[in-house]
């Protein structure tokens, strides 16, 4: 059965949107960058609130599982690292609810939203760190993952977004290299933490592998995401770069990963694997994870709390200053 599909022409005729429609991807595969103010069809100006909102969410909500570890690191070195990570993350998610907003939303509703249940934020933050090696296969593996997905739409084809990402994905590459270099303290610990870090990976290894989103097959999104250059990959593609650069690297600490079907496959040179289970996955971001009301109900302690800065902020710029006269 074919489904007709009404598009939002935004008041034009249909001759002057194809025509519209045709320029503005014209200018995508030239390579230029889409910019607030540029014409665009209202389905990439939606499905860009969409990805930028729960990235953005994510973000924020990212922090909260290391956020509870930072008084129990180990070393004050290991404390201080966490520290900055966390306020790296809540600064990625301003940055991010800034780009979405010139796109149209304001982000008091998106943070509304959030709070009320009503926005995603990405699998992986729906579960519980349960001990320090989580937080080592956190900043390793999950923000190496992201930093797959964040360089790839880094050139992609809306300008803020792009920029945000920029500098997101720098800051990105030290929270990375500091969870690996725990991994590979704990790797060439005791028996304990070796066993310790194991565990975490184990926990971890079926959220990884559903972060980039459903297979191919099943997005709903992907194709024309690709088409507009928002994203340069698939899902699916992301997924084996991310096979590529880390199983390996796993396998080097001595570890072993919990999927008795993985391997290279010479012919196709693409990695083999049991895919993830996609009910779970749509259960988890749907707020059915283990942890989605915890982490649902800390942001909107935070947002509630921090309304007094919000208020003092707002009377600030509202604030009129009195030009001094002239002195004689």
């Amino acid at each position: 059965m074919v489904v007709a599909v009404e598009k939002n022409l935004g008041g034009l005729s249909a001759s002057e949107y194809e025509r519209k429609l045709e320029a503005f991807e014209a200018r995508i595969n030239r390579g230029e960058k889409i910019e607030p103010a540029d014409w665009m069809p209202d389905d990439y100006r939606q499905q860009l609130i969409r990805l930028i909102h729960v990235h953005a969410n994510s973000e924020i909500c990212g922090a909260l599982p290391e956020g509870k570890w930072i008084p129990y690191a180990p070393t004050f070195k290991r404390k201080l690292a966490l520290l900055a990570k966390v306020q790296d993350e809540v600064g990625h998610a301003q940055l991010l609810y800034r780009a979405a907003e010139t796109l149209g939303p304001s982000r008091e509703s998106m943070i509304e939203d959030l709070i009320e249940g009503r926005s995603k934020f990405s699998n992986v933050f729906h579960y519980p760190a349960e001990t320090w090696a989580d937080v080592a296969v956190i900043a390793w593996l999950i923000d190496g993952a992201a930093i797959i997905n964040q360089t790839m739409m880094a050139e992609g084809s809306y300008g803020p977004y792009a920029r945000a990402l920029k500098r997101i994905c720098y800051e990105e590459a030290f929270h990375m290299k500091h969870g690996y270099e725990v991994c590979v303290v704990m790797a060439g610990g005791t028996k304990l933490q070796r066993e310790m870090l194991q565990e975490a990976l184990n926990r971890w290894w079926s959220p990884i592998m559903m972060f980039h989103g459903p297979s191919d097959k099943e997005s709903k999104h992907t194709t024309q995401l690709v088409k507009w250059k928002v994203k340069l990959k698939t899902n699916d593609e992301q997924r084996q770069q991310f096979l590529r650069q880390f199983v390996p690297k796993i396998f080097d600490l001595g570890l072993t990963v919990p999927d008795k079907s993985l391997r290279f496959d010479k012919a196709s040179e693409t990695w083999m694997y049991d895919d993830p289970d996609w009910t779970v996955f749509k259960k988890v971001v749907n707020n059915g994870g283990p942890v989605s009301h915890q982490r649902i109900e800390a942001r909107r302690l935070a947002h509630r709390d921090g309304l007094w800065v919000r208020e003092a902020l707002e009377a600030a710029a509202k604030k009129q200053l009195i030009p001094m006269p002239p002195s004689n």
